[in-house]
């Protein structure tokens, strides 16, 4: 069992993320990703979450997640609701206020609200801004989002944010991979989201854990007296029943995360073996026990308030999904401080 939670909770959450990258039509893959947020509250879990990608298809299916969350509040009654990320240069910053408010709203208060300057570099034309600017058209971004949250008068005649939500304000998460971005979204006392791996230049370099350690003490050191922290820990997890089931997707996560080892410039050694490489991809698969052995080698997760389980790279068939959807509560009982909150329905 690892350590408490470091805001001292009893208990951390545990969650499944999605970027919704089935096979299949768009259509599709929103049905599926409304199945799998139900059975993520069937099984207990806390938050789901999904990801916002435009144009791209092959690298994220959702470019409008406060529409598919409006539909999966419908669906569920106890579930958190997280964006991870709204991409917020590419967004009108009040737009995204009155949605994360009506949201909230109509979910009863379960919205995550979190936001990054992350996006594909070719999607920022299209919205009319430069990718060398996101930085700056972030600040800014998010100076108004908060703003509008706040309920500052917006227009000449004293119009604020309608309908209200200062509320979400408590549950801004900010994504970053670097220590000096955390000690900003630190000294601003929101969220702290950290990516499923950290981009590396060597192969011998640390490990993810390991890099994203100065982040989280960067980030805890920025916080304001009184303000307790909320870590958000992604993880690439696939939970299979057998051996045999895990074999095919352990080559298929190898043949897809070879992409990300080729975008880093890098070479395999020769002779490094399928557990090193997934280790080094940062991709956990296998059943329970397992996946229970890699993970425990994370100590980021002791650190985290928050852990999400995301089928990404493997993108496996919406049934395999399920499953482990359904096996990542076995999970995290054995690894965090977790136990699985009071199923709303009946599993089928």
């Amino acid at each position: 069992m690892s350590q408490a939670p470091i805001d001292g909770r009893s208990r951390q959450r545990l969650g499944f993320f999605t970027r919704l990258l089935d096979d299949g039509t768009a259509l599709q893959r929103y049905r599926n990703a409304l199945d799998q947020f139900v059975r993520a509250e069937e099984v207990g879990l806390d938050t789901v979450w999904v990801a916002q990608h435009h144009f791209h298809e092959a690298e994220g299916g959702l470019p409008s997640p406060f529409v598919l969350l409006a539909q999966a509040a419908a669906l569920t009654s106890r579930i958190r609701l997280g964006t991870g990320i709204v991409t917020l240069p590419l967004e009108a910053p009040l737009r995204v206020a009155e949605d994360a408010a009506v949201l909230n709203l109509l979910s009863g208060g379960r919205l995550e609200l979190g936001i990054g300057s992350g996006g594909t570099p070719t999607s920022f034309a299209p919205f009319g801004h430069d990718p060398a600017d996101r930085a700056a058209i972030y600040d800014r971004h998010r100076e108004a989002l908060v703003s509008a949250l706040r309920g500052d008068r917006l227009t000449s005649d004293g119009g604020a944010l309608y309908p209200g939500a200062p509320e979400v304000l408590d549950v801004v998460w900010e994504a970053t991979f670097s220590a000096e971005g955390a000690a900003r979204i630190g000294r601003r006392g929101n969220g702290l989201m950290l990516s499923r791996t950290q981009p590396r230049r060597e192969w011998d370099a640390p490990s993810s854990p390991e890099l994203q350690e100065a982040i989280v003490d960067a980030y805890l050191s920025a916080l304001p007296d009184g303000v307790a922290p909320r870590i958000l820990a992604s993880r690439s997890v696939l939970l299979v029943d057998t051996e045999a089931d895990a074999a095919a997707w352990i080559r298929r996560g190898i043949d897809r995360g070879r992409a990300f080892v080729d975008a880093q410039g890098l070479a395999i050694p020769a002779g490094t073996t399928d557990a090193e490489l997934l280790a080094w991809l940062d991709i956990h698969i296998g059943t329970p026990e397992r996946v229970l052995a890699t993970l425990r080698a994370d100590t980021i997760l002791a650190r985290a308030t928050d852990v999400a389980f995301q089928p990404h790279p493997v993108d496996p068939p919406h049934e395999t999904v399920l499953r482990s959807i359904e096996l990542t509560a076995e999970v995290g009982r054995e690894l965090l401080d977790w136990s699985p909150a009071l199923p709303a329905v009946a599993l089928r």
